[in-house]
């Protein structure tokens, strides 16, 4: 019954692709899991690329990940990042923001994040977002406890230290010791009314509220179809950032 599509568009800046996403089923011990994520990269495509990889399986290993399924969502979380920075001469200086989405045996959704990117479920057709964005003026208290501080210089937007536009990342060593990189984590019940969950980075969420990505994405029986449309819309609207976003449809 539950189908997924995705759809990845490379942003106008004058450098690789540095969103990475994950949309799969698999089987392990008689459950059936749908594992969904969006990887946001700055600063080169490596860290995200690493968190495709990585992150999901470093969650499943997780013993207590049947029983306390937060809990070994978070001990993943905080352990990917510890081998992140400590492989930081192979995988450079980036960083990553993550939202992960776990499918357990088509009832049970378990959602974190860290960063910008964002999960939006719809109930009824009403958007329900899953995730908390994690940004510099948001969290600037946890910032400057740290020692670390938020301006808006050079540019445009809040930055950790005139830097980074989220205050909670995997990677980004040299501004480690003033960002977070613990997970916001929510579970909900997949029930009737349930009908469609995305996932996407902030390049669709700049240009678009949650309500408007449901109302489109509501419009297609096919979420690969759907998935495409929204990322059409927010490049209308003249999104100039990578792009990505999963759409899973829980009814036909």
């Amino acid at each position: 019954m539950i189908k997924f599509g995705f759809s990845l568009v490379k942003g106008k800046a004058n450098h690789p692709m540095e969103d990475y996403h994950v949309a799969k089923f698999m089987q392990i011990q008689q459950h059936e899991l749908g594992l969904f994520a969006i990887y946001d990269g700055h600063l080169g495509d490596t860290i995200p690329s690493y968190l495709q990889k990585h992150l999901f399986a470093n969650i499943l290993k997780e013993e207590e990940f049947w029983v306390h399924p937060s809990r070994a969502i978070s001990k993943a979380y905080e352990k990917t990042d510890q081998a992140i920075l400590s492989q930081s001469s192979d995988l450079g200086r980036g960083g990553s923001t993550a939202v992960t989405a776990i499918l357990i045996n088509g009832i049970k959704l378990w959602v974190a994040n860290v960063g910008d990117s964002r999960a939006v479920l719809s109930r009824g057709g009403q958007a329900i977002q899953m995730t908390t964005d994690h940004e510099p003026n948001t969290e600037r208290g946890s910032i400057e406890n740290r020692g670390g501080f938020v301006s808006n210089m050079p540019g445009d937007v809040p930055r950790v230290n005139g830097q980074l536009a989220v205050s909670r990342a995997f990677g980004d060593k040299s501004l480690k010791s003033h960002l977070r990189s613990d997970p916001d984590i929510q579970w909900t019940d997949i029930d009737n009314d349930t009908d469609i969950l995305i996932l996407a980075s902030d390049g669709l969420w700049k240009v678009m509220s949650n309500q408007e990505a449901v109302d489109i994405a509501k419009k297609f029986k096919d979420p690969q179809k759907a998935s495409k449309q929204l990322i059409a819309e927010a490049v209308k609207r003249d999104s100039k950032d990578d792009i990505s976003c999963v759409v899973v449809r829980f009814r036909g």
